[in-house]
């Protein structure tokens, strides 16, 4: 329905040649987020290559228990596995993102860990989306969803924004690295990949005003 009203517009797709191969025995999926619905588009995207045609989602506590009517049920209720501050909580999430995975499941997950309303540029990773692929010996598929300013004006008084699907070759634990080094290296590979979509896309280079 998103779709259909267009508040969810998307323009291309690229790198689905990947994705058959990648999800047939299970991934760690990972997205820039910068919007309550960019998991949706991207499970729009891959559904047809996900084997179980499952997308399991992992979202931060306060999106569990906190959201209104009808989002609450929603995250609750569609393949969620939500962050926990409690330790016993997090004991069973670690447990259950493992089952998945090795079972052959789909797992998307914001290395980011925040999301920026409408930020185009890659974010810095943390290293746990990594830490999963690595224990269960699973590949990472580097999602990058790039956006441009469609000719409809939203009801917020911003232009709806047209999405661009960009899929990464996926990217494998090595064999000859301890788990902390291969977390390290699938992190530093992703986010390679992600900043070479986001200079060619945009036509410029990634740089940051922040100051450390």
């Amino acid at each position: 329905k998103l779709i259909k009203k267009d508040v969810i517009k998307i323009d291309k797709v690229y790198g689905q040649e990947y994705l058959e191969a990648a999800l047939k025995d299970g991934a760690i999926v990972t997205c820039n987020h910068f919007s309550p619905f960019d998991n949706y588009i991207i499970f729009h995207v891959i559904r047809k290559y996900l084997p179980k045609k499952y997308l399991y989602k992992v979202i931060r506590e306060g999106n569990y228990t906190n959201p209104p009517a009808p989002y609450g049920f929603i995250m609750r209720h569609c393949n969620t596995l939500p962050l926990s501050s409690n330790a016993a909580t997090m004991r069973k999430f670690l447990r259950s993102v493992d089952i998945l995975l090795k079972r052959g499941e789909n797992i998307l997950v914001y290395p980011e860990q925040g999301m920026w309303w409408n930020y185009r540029k890659p974010k810095p990773l943390k290293k746990g989306a990594y830490q999963f692929a690595v224990k269960s010996k699973t590949p990472v598929v580097p999602c990058f969803i790039t956006m441009a300013d469609s000719d409809i004006l939203g009801a917020d008084g911003f232009y709806i924004q047209e999405y661009t699907i960009h899929i990464g070759k996926p990217i494998y634990p090595k064999e000859d690295l301890s788990n902390s080094e291969n977390s390290k290296y699938l992190m530093d590979e992703n986010y390679k990949v992600w900043k070479d979509i986001y200079e060619k896309t945009y036509n410029i280079p990634l740089e940051y005003n922040t100051l450390k």
